[in-house]
């Protein structure tokens, strides 16, 4: 019988466990080697989890004192809301450790968050070749349909 997992804050003390999720994370998006993030960015991103004037935040899926799972979502402004809304940025779980309801729970987790804010609508995108991430997310959102375009200048 595997572990309880259950979802928490992220916490200072948990950088050795978050950063090689976080590397998971971007290598499954082919962010590594030659073209992984630079460490400042990462480093970036961790300070704001814990800066209270940042919009950025981190939950963790844990299970016998193992980060199994993270995400990060933000709260930002919106034009056709009045209340924030809340963009879920990152997911990411273990890979042995899938199938167990780890992102699931990670997502409740953000949408509690978001509701605890005071904000209804929470929403992400993923990459049209994770299959597996599409069929847990064809779950417990809808897809409206929008195709996401990007120009980095």
């Amino acid at each position: 019988m595997s572990p309880a997992v259950f979802v928490r804050a992220i916490q200072q003390d948990d950088y050795p466990a978050w950063k090689p999720l976080w590397d998971g994370y971007n290598a499954f998006y082919g962010r590594h080697d030659a073209t992984a993030l630079p460490s400042e960015i990462t480093q970036a991103t961790w300070q704001r989890f814990f800066d209270p004037a940042e919009p950025v935040f981190a939950l963790v899926a844990e299970a016998d004192g193992k980060l199994l799972g993270i995400t990060h979502y933000l709260f930002h402004r919106s034009t056709t809301r009045l209340e924030l809304t809340c963009y879920l940025q990152d997911l990411f779980t273990v890979e042995s450790e899938r199938g167990r309801g780890i992102g699931r729970l990670l997502i409740e987790g953000v949408y509690a968050e978001a509701k605890a804010a005071g904000i209804k609508r929470v929403y992400w995108q993923t990459h049209e070749t994770n299959l597996a991430g599409r069929r847990l997310y064809d779950s417990v959102a809808k897809h409206l349909g929008f195709i996401v375009y990007s120009h980095d200048g």
